[in-house]
């Protein structure tokens, strides 16, 4: 199993920048891709970007050109650098872990990130 360490969700104004961070633990020797997800109520979680231990990166089209995502693998922790935020940008972020792009068992509790007009 894979634990999930959250930090970084909060409120902002459009235009604002906030950081989002992950660190994993336990079973992560199994762990090849990290990255984060958002859902809002009422529809379906969508990709926000994700990264290789590689240092490959998949963003999603909400996602590019705004954010950054970023990994330390010595601490398995991954980074969601957000700027020039959008009151759409309002959701529940999830860190995510798995072993490839389309495996992501692992699932972090979410954090709020909430972005006034």
């Amino acid at each position: 199993q894979v634990q999930f360490v959250e930090s970084g969700g909060g409120a902002v104004q459009a235009g604002g920048s906030l950081r989002l961070s992950c660190a994993a633990s336990g079973s992560t020797f199994s762990i090849y891709v990290m990255g984060w997800y958002r859902q809002t109520i009422g529809k379906q979680r969508e990709l926000v970007a994700v990264i290789s231990r590689g240092g490959t990166t998949k963003y999603g089209d909400s996602a590019k050109g705004r954010f950054t995502i970023s990994r330390d693998n010595a601490k398995n922790t991954v980074y969601l650098q957000m700027n020039s935020l959008k009151p759409e940008d309002t959701a529940v972020y999830y860190c995510s872990a798995g072993s490839s792009y389309t495996s992501v068992p692992y699932w972090g509790q979410g954090t709020q990130v909430t972005v006034s007009s």
